[in-house]
């Protein structure tokens, strides 16, 4: 096991060597707002991934990210979705989100480990990856609402 995570971390970093001066961030950027436990509102500046290709990449190859920055996933329909660290050496929550904007899963994701996935409960038309424990810090649970204020169709 030790052997194949760090067999994946130095194929991470030959890679990272190798193409390190592109850009994996995506070219489309919202602001999302959140209402948490509190009912105040939390800002979150997210980049989009909407197609196959984004998604596929996510946050992979990154080695940082800022503080209230994330990435939302879209879908074009509500389903079950399945995410894993794959290349992803930053230590991540996720919060799987339904078409009507109600958080319905919020999971800790170990960075690098590509035996666990992370799956919804539900079917669900969204996902936001944040560093981990941000949700947390920010009083932001399960059956929290998300405002996606015009971030579908960017």
């Amino acid at each position: 096991m030790v052997n194949f995570k760090l067999k994946n971390l130095i194929l991470f970093l030959l890679f990272f060597i190798v193409f390190g001066k592109q850009n994996f961030a995506s070219t489309k950027n919202c602001t999302l707002k959140i209402k948490n436990s509190s009912g105040n509102f939390v800002a979150l500046n997210v980049e989009i991934a909407s197609t196959p290709k984004e998604r596929e990449r996510g946050l992979m190859f990154r080695t940082s990210l800022g503080e209230n920055n994330g990435m939302l996933f879209i879908f074009e329909y509500d389903d079950y979705l399945s995410f894993w660290m794959k290349n992803t050496v930053i230590p991540l929550d996720i919060a799987f989100v339904d078409s009507h904007g109600i958080i319905r899963d919020i999971y800790q994701m170990i960075p690098l480990d590509t035996s666990i996935f992370y799956n919804s409960s539900v079917p669900v038309r969204y996902a936001i990856e944040v560093n981990q424990w941000w949700f947390k810090k920010n009083n932001i649970a399960k059956g929290a609402k998300v405002f996606l204020n015009g971030c579908i169709g960017k």
